[in-house]
Order: structure tokens, then sequence, then C-alpha cells
């Protein structure tokens, strides 16, 4: 009985959180942390936190491709992973290995029409997930529908110094003007297939910071962010949905925020013309024949009808 009444009262949340959106953002970028702390707190080692965070990584797919998302940037393993012992970066690599390949191969990936992308250092990765991400790119490259970046031996600022270094080296070539350099130039230099800019981010497992992840693409943007208290592995639709509301209160807030500044520019020229209209008004009161100046009255009281 209890069990039927949560099913119930979490059906009808889940329901309610789907009445407040009105949308979904189109790229959507996470920071998947907590994996280790909800093994340690489960008894198990990190390993086995990893693939809980692998099953919840599957499910997200499914809650993107219901809402509408378009894109899907996953933070699976950062420069400073390297610095982790070497058992549990080995085992980290077989999960990656395994689930690239899983994942290229999964009939769901191909009937969605999903195609996986990693950005970040691969040639620092072993071969073995060098390989793997070949493979799932290739397996995945005609699809258009659904866009899966995985970021892999990933830095924000490594990402950013590599593009203008390159930037750098082709101006000082000759093969690119300095003058050309624009959004479009670093774009090409940062990706082979430059992603979208990011519109919100999720981190779990408590802490608040987005941890150098995508900087040219979120912060470049005003990505809306996202923080919560469960590890990876926890995340649920719930947590989902309540960050996509996240999300639309901040793009309504902005919406609100530019209509409010371009109203009070309009009437900020207005109001200048204005003024002008009647300083000029004055001025030509002392040349106008007798008996005009009725116009200029009206002129100086903003009531004149504008010219045809």
């Amino acid at each position: 009985m209890l069990n039927w009444l949560r099913r119930r009262v979490l059906r009808g949340y889940e329901l309610l959180l789907r009445r407040e959106l009105s949308g979904a953002p189109t790229h959507v970028a996470i920071i998947q942390d907590g994996n280790r702390r909800y093994a340690r707190r489960n008894g198990a080692d990190a390993p086995e936190g990893h693939r809980a965070g692998a099953d919840t990584t599957e499910e997200v797919l499914d809650w993107c491709d219901e809402l509408g998302v378009e894109e899907l940037t996953l933070y699976a393993f950062s420069t400073e992973n390297f610095n982790r012992p070497a058992v549990e970066r080995e085992a980290l690599f077989d999960l990656l290995e395994e689930k690239l390949y899983e994942f290229a191969d999964a009939d769901r990936v191909h009937e969605s029409g999903v195609c996986i992308h990693a950005i970040g250092a691969i040639e620092k990765l072993p071969d073995r997930v060098q390989e793997a991400v070949r493979y799932a790119e290739r397996r995945t490259r005609g699809y258009d529908q659904f866009r899966l970046n995985i970021a892999l031996a990933y830095g924000g600022r490594t990402e950013l110094l590599g593009a203008a270094r390159d930037v750098a080296e082709a101006v000082a070539s000759g093969d690119l003007d300095p003058d050309a350099v624009d959004v479009t130039t670093i774009d090409r230099q940062l990706y082979e297939r430059p992603i979208r800019d990011v519109d919100l981010i999720i981190r779990t497992g408590g802490d608040e910071r987005t941890s150098n992840f995508l900087p040219w693409h979120a912060n470049g943007n005003e990505a809306a962010v996202f923080f919560c208290a469960p590890y990876w592995p926890e995340f649920s639709k719930f947590d989902f949905l309540r960050a996509i509301r996240t999300y639309e209160s901040r793009a309504d807030s902005w919406r609100r925020t530019r209509a409010m500044r371009a109203v009070a520019l309009v009437r900020a020229v207005a109001s200048a013309e204005l003024d002008e209209a009647r300083e000029v008004a004055t001025r030509l009161r002392e040349t106008l024949p007798s008996g005009e100046e009725g116009m200029v009255e009206e002129l100086e009281a903003g009531e004149a009808e504008p010219a045809d």
C-alpha cells in the first residue's frame, strides 16, 4: 500500500513539474560528480560508483529524448583525473572503453540518430580508449538527430590555450589575417566539429562550481547553472526536471530584462529627440511671422502632428 501511494505521489509530482515547463534547453552539459562518494557511503569501491553512474547516464539520454533536448555534453574524465590512484584510473578506463563500444552498437542509439563525439585531449588516453572513441564516432558519424559529446581528458583552460596557440601560429605563418579572427575562428580551432552554445549546466554531488567546464560555450552564452545535492548515481528525473525549470526561469528573466532595456532605450531616444525639437522650436520662434507662434507652442509641448 505504501509503495503504491509513493508511486502515485511521485507520478503526481512529475506531472506538476512537467506542467511548469514550456520547452527545453537545446544544449545541456552535466558535471557527473559524486560517484566515488556514493560508493564509499554504500561500502563499495570507487569503480562500483562509476558503474552506477553509467546507469544514470543512460537514463538521462532517455529524458533528453523525451523532453526535446538536442545536445548533451557529459564531463566523463577531466585532466585532473589522471592524478587518481592507478587502480582506480585503470578501472575507469575499462568502464569508458566498455561503454563507448556498448553505446556505439546499441539499437537505441541508431534508432534515435545519436551522434557520439569526444572532446578533450583524447591523445592522452590509453590506446584502447582512443580506439573505442574512434569506433563510436565512426559508427554514429552520419546521425544528426541528437548530439552526445563526451568530455575525456578535458580541461577548459587547456582547451582555450590550445585554440589561442593555433590562431597565433596561423597568424604568424600568414595563413590567417588577424582582422579576420572572430568567434567562428575560435570555434573551428576548438573542435573539428563545433558544438552549440551551452544553455544549461547541471552539477550533482553538492559542490557549487563549474570546474572550468566548457568556458567558451557556457560562460560566453551566460548559461544557467543548476547545482543539486544528490550524487550522480542518485540523480533522478525529478532533479532533471527541476534543472530545466531553473533554465526556463532564467530565460524568462533575461527576456523580461531585455524587454525593459529596449523600452528604456526607446524612451531615452524619444526624450532626447523631443528635447531637441523643443530647443529648435524655441530658436525658430523669433524668426516666424506674426500669428504663427501657435505651431511653435504645440511643438514645444510635444503635441504637434508628425509630418506624413
